[in-house]
């Protein structure tokens, strides 16, 4: 199961991951930290603009997916809200609970938070995306 899960598609997956990660993660922390944002605007700005990236460098350069582009996208933006609200909402009460003996502030909290979310999304979004938003269909 585990080598179906981790083929060549998820090598290529993780160098996209990085660059998307990059990208989205400079925009959230930017908002939080510079523009004062809310944690759930931040994160979620991260991944409405970084899911732009995400769907064309994931369709075209990891999945090498030809479907249609109307319903590729839909799948696509399913798995990237359902991921989101999963992560993002485990992330924070998860984060509060592990450090919350160490007395930090809010700030420090929400952004250790983003990071936890950070990587909560990229293991269930490939997934979702390997099997779900970009599914070659059986011939």
């Amino acid at each position: 199961m585990a080598q179906k899960l981790f083929d060549k598609t998820f090598l290529t997956f993780l160098v996209v991951g990085v660059v998307n990660t990059a990208f989205g993660t400079i925009i959230m922390f930017v908002l939080y930290n510079i523009f004062g944002c809310s944690y759930w605007v931040s994160s979620f700005c991260d991944y409405f603009f970084g899911s732009i990236l995400s769907y064309f460098l994931n369709k075209h350069f990891t999945f090498h997916y030809q479907g249609t582009d109307w319903g590729s996208i839909a799948k696509f933006a399913l798995n990237i809200v359902v991921c989101y609200v999963i992560a993002y909402s485990l992330a924070l009460p998860l984060t509060r609970l592990a450090l919350e003996s160490l007395q930090l502030s809010k700030t420090v909290v929400e952004n250790v938070a983003m990071l936890v979310g950070t990587g909560l999304f990229m293991v269930i979004n490939y997934a979702g995306q390997k099997y779900f938003a970009f599914k070659k269909a059986k011939i």
